[in-house]
């Protein structure tokens, strides 16, 4: 049985805003001298474990609490209520011990500095982190091959697509090559090939060096192709833990089935076989019920002159959606 290494507990976390549900300037005014402030529960009785070596999917729509929840296991946010473990330590007294223990990726913010190289950002981190010299070039060296930016390292951040920055950011990031990664959309507004680069930089991280990842991102390819398990969180609650593949097993109850005819059908007549996602009259689309979908495709055979047939699950993306819009009961 493989170590936990993240234990969470009953996690609770609130934040306390302005309640500004008036307009007006008198409203204003009023709200300025004596604020009104009500508490939004962004996490709410969170419990999980992740083993020693995981790449574990943190799934949710915006909003839903994953971020907050990465910064309670980074240290960032002391939580309401609840308890958290990470490597035996207790985030939030941010030991030095613990935070050579971990990072916190978040793609969206930056470490770099602009105008100067990003090799500069590794040597400041070299220093924070009292790397040795020759653990520091090898570790460097060995990430900027990974990544192919033996070059772009040399270059002013600012002259960096970004792509390259993202990249950088990576190295900067596990320079002191923590064990467990807090990774927040790490792909955001990355180009295919860039996606695929950083995925294939983090595939060999959790293996070479062991490490514990926690992924949250929107890209579904970023957590179809990393992580094998996904906890899914909505409104502050984990509506689901387990593999990702039998995460559409637990939801999807239907398949598609896509045709090209050879020549014009009736829609009435194809509405007896399933829904009618789309049709034209030659090309079309039916969504049936997946027990049925193997006699779906046998009748249209049987019944039209079929240039081409494909049945297709729902990707998970789509479930991710439906279940986020409410369309499946969880």
């Amino acid at each position: 049985m493989k170590e936990e290494i993240i234990q969470v507990r009953n996690l609770v976390k609130n934040f306390c805003v302005e309640d500004r549900n008036s307009s007006g300037l008198f409203s204003s005014v009023k709200q300025f001298f004596n604020p009104q402030l009500r508490d939004i529960v962004a996490v709410d009785d969170v419990t999980f474990n992740i083993s020693r070596q995981e790449f574990v999917a943190f799934i949710g729509s915006n909003g839903a609490g994953k971020t907050t929840t990465l910064k309670c296991l980074s240290g960032l946010l002391h939580p309401n209520a609840g308890s958290i473990q990470v490597a035996g330590h207790s985030p939030w007294e941010m030991t030095h011990s613990y935070l050579r223990k971990i990072s916190l990726l978040m793609g969206n913010r930056s470490q770099l500095w602009w105008e100067l190289p990003a090799v500069e950002t590794f040597l400041l981190n070299k220093e924070i982190y009292q790397i040795e010299d020759n653990t520091y070039r090898d570790t460097v060296e060995d990430m900027v091959d990974m990544l192919g930016i033996q070059k772009e390292i040399l270059v002013p951040v600012r002259k960096l697509s970004l792509g390259e920055r993202m990249k950088c950011e990576l190295v900067a990031s596990l320079i002191h090559t923590p064990e467990i990664l807090f990774l927040d959309e790490p792909t955001i507004g990355l180009d295919v090939l860039a996606q695929q680069k950083v995925r294939d930089f983090l595939k060999e991280y959790n293996k070479k060096y062991k490490a514990t990842i926690i992924l949250t991102s929107h890209n579904m390819e970023d957590v179809q192709d990393l992580c094998k398990r996904s906890i899914v969180i909505e409104k502050g609650k984990i509506i689901y833990d387990g593999k990702i593949s039998e995460l559409k097993q637990k939801f999807v109850k239907e398949k598609y089935v896509k045709f090209v005819l050879s020549k014009n059908a009736m829609r009435d007549d194809l509405e007896k076989l399933g829904r009618v996602v789309e049709f034209d009259g030659i090309t079309g689309i039916l969504e049936v019920p997946k027990e049925r979908s193997t006699f779906v495709t046998k009748a249209i055979l049987s019944n039209y002159e079929v240039e081409d047939i494909d049945i297709e699950e729902v990707t998970l993306e789509s479930v991710v959606k439906n279940i986020f819009d409410g369309k499946y009961k969880v």
